[in-house]
């Protein structure tokens, strides 16, 4: 799932540092680290000298944050509230998607065609 993103010969469950996250990412460190404060789940491991490590899951989740605020354009408050409203298994299986080829998960289309059905409405009834 996530080796795709990486290419770096480590296996799929390998932990992985900050550095190598947002670089395969294009997230920028500070960014990460203020996810972390912001979103409770998302709490990687954290060794001697407050190193951070990632493990496939969190990778997961933060591919599915940054799809939230950066390409659906919620607010960090919106991201937070749509992933906790999801099953965590849910969260994970949605963000690892985003790692793939762009093909989102039925629960997520049909979110966004509600979505879309709602924001029409509401243009047509101004």
């Amino acid at each position: 799932m996530t080796d795709s993103i990486f290419n770096d010969g480590k296996a799929p469950d390998a932990l992985r540092t900050i550095g190598e996250v947002t670089k395969a990412l294009g997230i920028r460190q500070h960014v990460l680290r203020y996810w972390e404060e912001q979103f409770s789940a998302l709490q990687p491991i954290k060794r001697s000298g407050n190193r951070r490590y990632y493990r496939p899951e969190d990778v997961a989740l933060i591919a599915g944050i940054d799809r939230l605020v950066n390409r659906e354009g919620y607010t960090l408050r919106g991201a937070r509230m749509a992933l906790e409203g999801n099953e965590p298994t849910e969260i994970v299986v949605a963000s690892a998607a985003e790692l793939a080829p762009a093909v989102l998960p039925d629960f997520v289309e049909q979110q966004l065609l509600r979505i879309r059905s709602r924001l029409a409405d509401a243009l047509a009834a101004a």
